[in-house]
């Protein structure tokens, strides 16, 4: 691993910290509307779940809650890792600051197949989104349909942003491990590290609502 250089701020920007202070404001900004979005999703959700009680209880209770709840652990310890190495690269370290990245990646494809082999299971006992599949034929529950199709919808919205955000972890350990991320630009880690936290909350409220609730 090499060591990281001197980074020079871009010309549009007075300083490095200035430049720094934009890339956490640009990334809250963007936060907001990733809110919004799921925010509308939940709202939906909880219409359907008071006029369909009933079944969005039974959706719950037939639903996956060991992996459900293993998922959240993973998420849960990604974002320790994560976190850990945004405070590594600030004192320098970068060696350690990779190696948590890298588990923190590694953690997020994890979750990543439970949750296939959770749909796997789902679709193996015939619950397709829409309603479609035996299941529903087995168990006509007005409403049941509704809570399915939010399931799958709203779980692979989020696995696409568990995606994404291994992405750009990926990329952040590739400019760490090539000296191009150290210490005097760990605020760049530390813009990906929000957005993989975001990923972590929206979870911790998907969680209660499809499995617990």
């Amino acid at each position: 691993m090499t060591a990281a250089r001197s980074v020079e701020h871009a010309e549009h920007f007075e300083s490095l910290e200035r430049q720094a202070h934009a890339a956490r404001l640009g990334m809250w900004v963007f936060l907001a509307t990733e809110v919004l979005l799921f925010g509308a999703a939940f709202a939906l959700f909880l219409t359907y779940q008071v006029q369909f009680s009933h079944a969005f209880r039974a959706g719950v209770a037939h639903n996956t809650k060991v992996l459900g709840s293993v998922n959240t652990a993973v998420l849960l310890l990604s974002s320790t890792l994560v976190a850990c190495a945004v405070h590594a690269l600030r004192r320098g370290d970068a060696k350690l600051a990779a190696r948590l990245v890298g588990g923190t990646i590694a953690l997020g494809l994890t979750f990543l197949v439970i949750k296939g082999i959770e749909y796997g299971k789902h679709f193996d006992e015939g619950i397709y989104p829409g309603g479609v599949g035996h299941y529903f034929t087995l168990h006509p529950i007005r409403g049941l349909a509704a809570f399915w199709t939010l399931y799958f919808g709203m779980t692979a919205l989020h696995a696409l942003h568990v995606t994404i955000g291994a992405g750009v972890l990926g990329v952040l350990l590739h400019a760490i491990v090539r000296g191009r991320l150290g210490r005097e630009t760990a605020y760049r880690l530390e813009v990906g590290a929000i957005y993989w936290h975001l990923v972590d909350v929206i979870w911790i409220f998907l969680w209660p609502l499809f499995y617990l609730a």
